[in-house]
Formats: structure tokens, sequence, C-alpha cells
């Protein structure tokens, strides 16, 4: 099967923070609080993913009371954060949103992310994710991290079903 046909197939959208829907960096105040930036583009493809009824996922190993309430606004509902274990947040996520795992999309850029990425149908990175994940994706946005790769999948995806525009 070609990428757009497997993109055709997505229902559910999964994505990882630190590295995806920011650029992996972390400022870090002198109190110690850690502050993320992430892209307003990717900010706004997530809400119209939700929408248009695609099932929006979030696994983290963060905990960042700040970046769950930023994607609560965007209308993510489910949010696994703290996650040691992407994988059983995976299957949790697939038990709770009645989804199937080959119409999942998951986009994810380091270690962390290998083992849950190849259990998702389709699997994409953005463009500096580590070498290991990009030997097992399907696709490999042409952005980077916190710079539009978000957006760039999302987009893809409901062009192809004629929701984007």
């Amino acid at each position: 099967m070609d990428l757009f046909e497997k993109l055709k197939s997505v229902q559910s959208f999964i994505f990882d923070v630190d590295g995806v829907l920011t650029d992996g960096n972390i400022l870090i105040t002198e109190d110690g609080n850690l502050l993320r930036s992430m892209n307003v583009k990717d900010g706004y493809a997530i809400k119209k993913a939700v929408q248009q009824n695609y099932k929006v996922c979030i696994i983290t190993g963060g905990k960042s009371l700040g970046v769950a309430k930023r994607l609560a606004d965007l209308g993510v509902e489910y949010l696994y954060t703290a996650t040691d274990d992407k994988p059983a947040a995976f299957y949790d996520f697939l038990s709770a949103s009645n989804s199937d795992a080959a119409t999942c999309l998951y986009m994810g850029d380091d270690l962390p992310d290998i083992e849950v990425i190849k259990m998702a149908g389709i699997k994409s990175c953005p463009s500096d994710a580590i070498p290991q994940i990009k030997a097992v994706v399907d696709y490999i946005s042409p952005y980077q991290g916190g710079k539009g790769c978000v957006r760039d999948i999302i987009e893809k995806v409901l062009t192809l079903h004629g929701k984007w525009a």
C-alpha cells in the first residue's frame, strides 16, 4: 500500500510532545520551571482535526501543566502525560476511543517513541527525528519538530479526506 492509501485510512492522530509539538528545547527558569514553545499552526491543525471528528491523542513522558492546558484548550481528549510506558498508553487509547491501530497515525522523534511507533498503522516523524525513527516510518515531514510537522501531516490527511479547505 502506498503512502497516500495509508493516509486515507487515518482516523486518529497520536503525537509525542517534546521534539514533535515542540522543537525539543526546554527553557529552565531560575525557580526551576520548565518552559516549552509550540507552533500556533500546529495548534490550528489539531483543533481542525478535532472539529472534523478525528481522535487526537498525546502520549508524552513530560508532565507540564502548561502543555496539558494548551492541548485541552485545542480540544484534545486523550492526553497521556508523565508516561514511561508509551505502548501501554497506546493500548489504553485504542480501548478508550474504540480505535483500531491500523487507522492510527503516530508521529514521534526519539528512542522513547520507537516501540509504540511500530505499533501504529501509519508511522511518521519530523525531519529532525533520530535516524532510528526515520528508518521505520512511512513518512518524514519536511518540517522539524515544533516547526510545522504536525500541521503538515494533519493537513495532508484532511485534504485527502476533503475536510481541510
